[in-house]
């Protein structure tokens, strides 16, 4: 029996042509995760379009658009396994145009590859996206750089790239960066270690996805469960039982804790803990669990379970960082649905205080109107007060999503300042 039950959740993102797709097929082809009839699709493909091997990276690009053009439009799942873990990639695309996609595939990613051409170093696409994996607190990021055999395999030009990504990820908040000279196209430190670079004495990339630390990039401090149903099963066998259902954000809660649930304030203590397959002792992230308190209180949908020695606050003025998803541009003062974990209420933006520029990092408090793929920092009020920390401190209880009323649309997504 495996035991890889641990996943790992990574995006992929690198500028037009740097080798994205390839180096996802050549981790999915070197890993032995295709199936036969896979294969035998894409060599047929491939033999089509004139190309001597297997196109790898016809593996993602699922889109007919994509493969016609050779590029990554929509964000691609992927999913493999090897002996040690569980993985899930996000292939984003590439374009500025498709910021939002990547936005998406980066809010939920443990780590983020970061492919830079050796032959053109960092440009302004690489720190677009290395901004917005600092912005979105991806806790990894592997800078690949790529196209290594185009290079003669030169490790002055390995140093200069990394010399450049330095000077510009600085300013950046990203924890834990790590660098890996490569070749998606020939395999070269992809799934086995490169011959042609001996002067590399690291991990290949599979290796290093394999064994990085990522148990502590939950937050294990601060325990919130917000509710997401109440169960009354009515049965012969649990006549009394009322269980508050729904998924650990973050932290740990245990039998006999002292509770308080927000944003009524009224306290208790937990009696239990069940789940599918029976009572546990402990709910920690990201469970889904059923809680029964000892007191009988009034807790609904939308309502906040949390220790009652730390709580999140309640508020219902918020300064976001807000990406705008929609392409209709966003309306002043105009009113949306706010979604905060399993809480939805009425929301305005108040204000627009800055825009970024991606790709110089510069901020213009002038330009305040929000339009597709823009990423901006508003003040949003709400009418009843949400129960938020800083997106910094907790991925899930600081990220917010607002939906136009008329349309049912998702037209933006936000991380609490």
């Amino acid at each position: 029996m495996l035991d890889n039950n641990q996943l790992l959740r990574f995006t992929t993102a690198g500028s037009v042509d740097d080798g994205k797709s390839t180096l996802i097929g050549r981790l999915l082809f070197d890993s032995k995760s295709i199936f036969e009839d896979q294969l035998e699709a894409i060599e047929s493909t491939s033999k089509k379009k004139g190309h001597d091997g297997v196109d790898l990276a016809l593996f993602t690009d699922g889109l007919r658009d994509e493969r016609e053009q050779g590029i990554t439009i929509d964000v691609a799942y992927r999913y493999f396994t090897t002996p040690k873990r569980k993985f899930i990639i996000a292939d984003t695309p590439g374009h500025i145009q498709y910021t939002r996609n990547m936005v998406t595939g980066a809010s939920t990613a443990n780590a983020a590859i970061i492919l830079v051409d050796a032959r053109h170093g960092v440009i302004e696409q690489t720190k677009r996206h290395a901004f917005i994996a600092s912005l979105l607190q991806i806790p990894h990021v592997i800078v690949c750089i790529n196209k290594m055999d185009l290079v003669d395999y030169s490790e002055e030009a390995y140093n200069t790239v990394i010399a450049q990504f330095e000077e510009f990820s600085s300013k950046l908040l990203v924890k834990d960066v790590r660098f890996i000279p490569i070749s998606a196209l020939l395999g070269d430190n992809v799934v086995n270690r490169s011959k042609n670079m001996d002067w590399y004495q690291g991990a290949p990339l599979l290796h290093t996805l394999e064994t990085m630390h990522i148990s502590s990039d939950i937050n294990k401090v601060d325990a919130r469960f917000p509710v997401q149903t109440v169960l009354r099963p009515q049965s012969e066998e649990f006549r009394d039982y009322r269980g508050y259902a729904g998924r650990m954000a973050s932290g740990v809660l245990r039998k006999g804790d002292e509770i308080t649930v927000m944003p009524s304030g009224f306290t208790s203590k937990i009696k239990s803990i069940d789940t599918f397959s029976g009572e546990v002792d402990e709910a920690f992230a990201p469970m889904s669990v059923s809680i029964t308190l000892e007191d009988d209180i009034d807790i609904s949908r939308g309502d906040m379970i949390v220790r009652s020695n730390n709580k999140p606050e309640a508020q219902q003025d918020l300064e976001v960082m807000l990406c705008w998803l929609n392409n209709n541009p966003a309306k002043p003062r105009a009113k949306y649905t706010i979604k905060h974990t399993s809480n939805e209420q009425k929301a305005m933006i108040k204000e627009v205080l800055y825009k970024i520029d991606i790709n110089t990092l510069s901020r213009s408090s002038d330009d305040t109107d929000m339009s597709m793929n823009d990423i901006c920092k508003v003040k949003i009020r709400t009418t009843k007060p949400l129960m938020v920390d800083s997106y910094r401190e907790n991925r899930t209880t600081g990220s917010i999503i607002l939906i136009d009323d008329a349309t049912n649309e998702t037209v933006a997504a936000g991380m609490v300042v």
